[in-house]
């Protein structure tokens, strides 16, 4: 049966190669985007099937993420899945190592980073699952994480922590969703190579990258999708409250 898929960030990415999985799955897929929606709507054309909409807002506004739900429920007839994939990712552009950044740079990059990575997946998931909860519907939410909230990211501590709030975060609402019907996981990355990030994997930089996994790579968004679907499958409720390393053994713990 087809199911309906809010995928946040979806318009590049992890979040694209997730919207294409569901799909490819029958599903009907909305893809959210924040700001580039041209790439949102190649994005959205490229989806196999049909059913599949766009839709936008800025989750660093709760009222904004109010109405993503609102929308998203509208027009799928429902949302079953939702999967936060939205994030201030790192970049040069918002380091913040303590030694190398003022106290207002500081607190801004920290204020925008868990205005998205933390409160929006919060604020979201609240207004999706109470959807859920109101229609009476069993459903699944899956968090995108980071090995960043393990390994520690020393330039971007901002990132570490807020993604490791949101592994804690999936935990604690796998257990008070529960009796809803209604299952809670997370996947938490390594590095991934993705367009935004394709700069970082040319020269001496690329090879420690790819050498921190014994296989001798990083990882796609491909199989970060696949983690994903299976996650958000009925055949893995018994995965609610998971944090699923996907980091080809380049951190364990």
């Amino acid at each position: 049966m087809s199911r309906g898929v809010l995928v946040t960030g979806s318009s590049s990415g992890i979040g694209r190669a997730v919207a294409e999985a569901f799909a490819a799955l029958g599903d009907r897929v909305a893809v959210h985007y924040g700001s580039n929606r041209a790439a949102a709507e190649q994005a959205l054309a490229a989806l196999p099937g049909s059913g599949h909409v766009l839709l936008t807002g800025d989750l660093a506004d709760p009222m904004a993420t109010q109405t993503l739900a609102d929308e998203a429920e509208a027009a799928l007839g429902g949302v079953d899945v939702l999967v936060n994939n939205a994030a201030v990712a790192t970049g040069q552009e918002n380091a913040h190592a303590v030694a190398g950044v003022s106290y207002a740079d500081w607190q801004a990059v920290w204020q925008r980073m868990a205005a998205v990575n933390l409160f929006g997946t919060a604020n979201l998931t609240y207004c999706v699952t109470r959807h859920m909860i109101d229609r009476g519907a069993p459903g699944r939410v899956v968090n995108i994480g980071s090995r960043g909230a393990y390994r520690g990211e020393p330039d971007h501590p901002a990132y570490g922590a807020t993604k490791a709030a949101v592994h804690a975060f999936g935990q604690s609402l796998a257990v008070s969703l529960a009796p809803h019907g209604i299952a809670v996981a997370s996947v938490a990355p390594g590095f991934t190579a993705t367009d935004r990030v394709a700069d970082r994997l040319d020269g001496d930089q690329g090879e420690r990258l790819r050498g921190q996994s014994p296989f001798g790579r990083v990882g796609t968004p491909a199989e970060v999708a696949a983690a994903v679907v299976y996650l958000a499958s009925a055949e893995a409720a018994w995965a609610s409250g998971a944090v699923l390393d996907l980091n080809g053994a380049s951190h364990l713990r």
